[in-house]
């Protein structure tokens, strides 16, 4: 422990405790937790998903060495079964827009690298886990909700809702920018998407976090808990749908243009709920996870911050940079639909495919200086974080106006906000984001 973190956690020890501390610590034993050096590991045994490693920030050489040495890597034992590794930014492209032979269809295990439980009674279609036709027809019912004109209406909004959370933020105290920033923003925005009621609308936070969380990050308990408390949201929004459903003039809110899209308005509730929960993660945790990564990276590249103050006209830039650097959501999976051969290995029908946008986004093949955060980088929008393909993000333009238009307050107000120790981040392999990061603004 370091003389700043004492000081910093309001400690004050003798040299005496320190030394007994630190002679404690060291007859510890190693933690079960703490992650093996994989360049020791044989290659055939290397595991990258483990949530541990994602908690701790420890994955980074294990994708290093799969991009170096096996970029098509077939892991046969892991917590969530046998999966290939695809982490080269050529490959992870070719995998995600070759929806024939790879599908994200929920019926053959989705979008994610955990299975569906055995025995879970909730089973839930969304069209980012449908392959086409009806993928096209639901995409097509809701994208009109991130087109140009409808996006140019609530940049008013954003803004001013963005300037009442900076203007009633401490001064000179420390506070959660998780919390009090990146949750409150965005479910903000999630709150007017849906026209959900406002006094509710954190609600959907947790809702997005029940739904994503590993069994192991203590926000359920239970896979049991976890369908009970989705099942309140299906609950909840099927109220709404009553509402909105026979509106013979509907609003232009999600739900209304699900209750009215030919495509989704006689879906069942399960997949009412499974659209539900495809929207509010994709539009809670891709944009609340790089608001805190972009003033992470920033806090640990003061040249760049620097560089930000003195040219504001970066920031469109700079979102791209972040977006790529933070990678909020870390994977999508795939199940390969026939025999394909990649990279000299055979994929065999109904394995599952792991696409890692966390490592395809650090592969200096395509991204030179691919680990640096560079906020002026060139072509900085090339980068893995929305995908690509028929699958690429609903919303990426939504997401990129909201960051855009934080950085843009953040500098009109000359606000000097320091991160005041390394964040929490959350155990996923899925989430890539943080559960809470202290900072102070310094009036």
């Amino acid at each position: 422990m370091d003389d700043a973190s004492v000081t910093r956690v309001g400690l004050r020890l003798s040299d005496c405790d320190q030394e007994i501390l630190m002679s404690q610590a060291l007859k510890l034993e190693p933690s079960a937790a703490d992650p093996a050096d994989p360049w020791s590991i044989p290659i055939d045994q290397l595991n990258v998903a483990q949530p541990s490693l994602f908690k701790q920030d420890a994955f980074w050489p294990y994708f290093e060495r799969l991009r170096k040495e096996d970029p098509i890597h077939y892991c046969a034992d892991s917590k969530f079964g046998p999966y290939w590794s695809i982490t080269k930014f050529k490959d992870i492209m070719a995998v995600d827009t070759d929806h024939k032979r790879f599908s994200s269809d929920w019926t053959y295990g989705g979008i994610t690298i955990r299975d569906p439980e055995p025995d879970a009674t909730m089973r839930l279609p969304m069209f980012i886990a449908m392959d086409p036709p009806k993928h096209d027809a639901q995409r097509k019912v809701v994208s009109p909700i991130v087109a140009p004109d409808n996006l140019a209406k609530m940049q008013g909004l954003i803004r001013e809702r963005v300037g009442k959370i900076f203007d009633g933020l401490p001064r000179n105290e420390p506070f959660d920018w998780v919390d009090r920033v990146s949750i409150e923003l965005t479910t903000q925005m999630l709150a007017t998407l849906f026209d959900f009621p406002w006094e509710d609308r954190r609600k959907l936070t947790r809702w997005s976090d029940v739904a994503t969380a590993d069994e192991d990050a203590g926000i359920v308990d239970s896979q049991e808990q976890r369908e009970a408390e989705l099942f309140e949201c299906a609950d909840y929004f099927m109220r709404l749908w009553n509402e909105r459903v026979n509106n013979p003039n509907p609003g232009g809110d999600l739900i209304s243009m699900m209750a009215h899209g030919e495509a989704t308005r006689n879906m069942d509730r399960m997949e009412y709920l499974g659209n539900l929960i495809l929207l509010i993660v994709g539009g809670n945790d891709t944009t609340r996870n790089s608001l805190t990564g972009g003033l992470y990276a920033l806090s640990k590249n003061p040249d760049q911050w620097a560089k930000l103050k003195a040219d504001p006209s970066l920031v469109e830039n700079a979102v791209s940079e972040i977006i790529r650097w933070q990678t909020p959501l870390a994977h999508m999976r795939r199940t390969a639909v026939e025999d394909v051969e990649m990279g000299g290995k055979t994929i065999r029908k109904g394995d599952k495919v792991v696409m890692w946008y966390v490592s395809g986004n650090r592969d200096t093949d395509v991204i030179a200086d691919a680990d640096k955060f560079l906020i002026d980088r060139k072509n900085a929008r090339h980068h893995l974080s929305f995908g690509f393909g028929i699958h690429r993000c609903v919303g990426n333009r939504l997401a990129e106006m909201q960051l855009r238009i934080v950085w843009e307050e953040i500098l009109k107000r000359k606000l000097d906000i320091e991160v005041l120790e390394e964040p929490s981040r959350v155990l996923s392999t899925f989430v890539k984001g943080y559960d809470r990061m202290m900072v102070r603004i310094n009036a």
